[in-house]
């Protein structure tokens, strides 16, 4: 009996299973993205980009929401829905601002004359591989403001932690991706 309970407890729930499924496919998708960028890169005539000050400022908020996914999730296992409201909304928030400088920041790169005509430089892997982090990140934000209202419905009263860890390892994933493709156009550009 002892050896079943402990069998069960080693399982994974399926809602966890199936986002590290999800989080292995996006880790391929943008692993291939970046390595066709470093190929494309070593061909003559492949022109690089500048990158717009505002992404420093995007990925400031975007690791701050990180931070305050975190926090709520402790807030919320700990039982303090009020805090976790409250931080909940700072992170949706926070991730709507990061796709407001995003859209800036592509912005400010289409004004600086990086089109997406022609052969593709360093800009069009920005604006593809930038874009795609941007629509996860917005996927993100769909499954924060479901959440949100989740959180403030008076009918609903779940104190499963399996959403929001999920949601919190969802965040934490889109946050690093992030870092991870600024850092490496940074040094690639």
């Amino acid at each position: 009996m002892a050896e079943a309970v402990s069998t069960q407890r080693k399982k994974i729930h399926p809602h966890k299973f199936t986002l590290w499924v999800g989080i292995g496919s996006i880790i391929m998708m943008f692993a291939g993205l970046t390595s066709a960028y470093i190929v494309k890169g070593s061909l003559p005539g492949f022109s690089s980009v500048h990158m717009p000050q505002i992404f420093y400022y995007s990925t400031a908020v975007m690791l701050l929401s990180s931070f305050t996914m975190q926090w709520g999730l402790k807030s919320f296992k700990e039982r303090g829905m009020q805090q976790y409201r409250r931080l909940l909304t700072v992170t949706m928030i926070l991730g709507i601002l990061f796709i407001g400088l995003q859209i800036t920041g592509f912005s400010q790169l289409w004004n600086s004359g990086n089109k997406l005509a022609g052969s593709a430089g360093a800009g069009q892997f920005l604006y593809v591989i930038f874009g795609l982090h941007a629509v996860h990140v917005l996927g993100g934000i769909i499954a924060l403001i479901v959440m949100f209202i989740k959180a403030f419905s008076a009918r609903i009263r779940n104190y499963n932690s399996v959403p929001v860890e999920v949601m919190s390892t969802y965040w934490h994933f889109v946050d690093l991706l992030w870092v991870y493709l600024f850092v490496f156009f940074l040094f690639k550009s």
